[in-house]
């Protein structure tokens, strides 16, 4: 097997966030969490994924403040997996992947999962960019400069 190349300290923030998010079985467990799912044997259920890959991902996701463990809401003696606030700001990435997915994955008339609000059952709006003073923007309309972080 490769070995991962860690590409941190490139400058980019688009290269740090896949640092420590990127591989695919990262995303899944984070898709996971946000659509309720908490202890170990839940997310292997689901996923499929082998013991130890979700033992190691979750521990990393852990280590990176994406996750935090803690007892068990109902008061047994399992742990459960929460997303902290950065955790939970990648949901706007997940959302945006959910919705790419749909534009250019699926055949017209194929069944697949829609996000919708809870409250109403509406499909959640289409995610869209927008500048400054609220315009609409695409990748033409931006560009990318470093500045040093506040």
């Amino acid at each position: 097997m490769v070995k991962r190349t860690s590409v941190w300290d490139t400058g980019c923030p688009v290269a740090r966030a896949l640092d420590v998010i990127g591989d695919w079985w990262s995303l899944l467990i984070i898709r996971d969490a946000f659509d309720g799912i908490r202890r170990f044997t839940e997310f292997q259920n689901s996923l499929g994924i082998a013991k130890g890959m979700l033992a190691a991902r979750l521990k990393g996701l852990t280590e990176q403040g994406i996750f935090e463990l803690g007892p068990a809401s109902d008061g047994s003696a399992y742990r459960e997996y929460s997303l902290t606030e950065k955790g939970r700001g990648l949901f706007l990435i997940i959302v945006a992947l959910r919705q790419w997915g749909e534009d250019y994955l699926y055949a017209p008339g194929e069944l697949h999962s829609v996000l919708v609000e809870r409250s109403s059952g509406s499909l959640v709006g289409r995610l869209e960019l927008r500048g400054g003073h609220g315009h609409p923007l695409d990748w033409r309309q931006t560009e990318v400069r470093k500045i040093a972080n506040a």
